[in-house]
């Protein structure tokens, strides 16, 4: 970049590091919500509520229906 266009685009630099911080949050968001090991300790988390009586089985199996979708929406496609 040179001199003069540093110069004109100098009042977009906040506009551009807040763009810069909002993508890395996003992925930072989406890593951690289709991290395996998360989602492996969500379903513990759900077998260990049924089993303690604080969740029906029904609530259980949408949920993990919720999980296993995460877990397969992020994998790389095949081809």
């Amino acid at each position: 970049m040179g001199l003069f266009t540093g110069l004109v685009t100098l009042p977009l630099a906040p506009v551009r590091g807040v763009v810069w911080l909002a993508e890395v949050l996003k992925e930072q968001a989406e890593a951690q919500l289709y991290d395996p090991g998360k989602i492996a300790a969500e379903m513990q988390y759900i077998a260990d509520a049924v089993a303690a009586g604080e969740m029906s089985e029904e609530e259980a199996a949408e949920r993990e229906e919720e999980l296993i979708a995460r877990l397969t929406q992020n994998r790389p496609q095949e081809g």
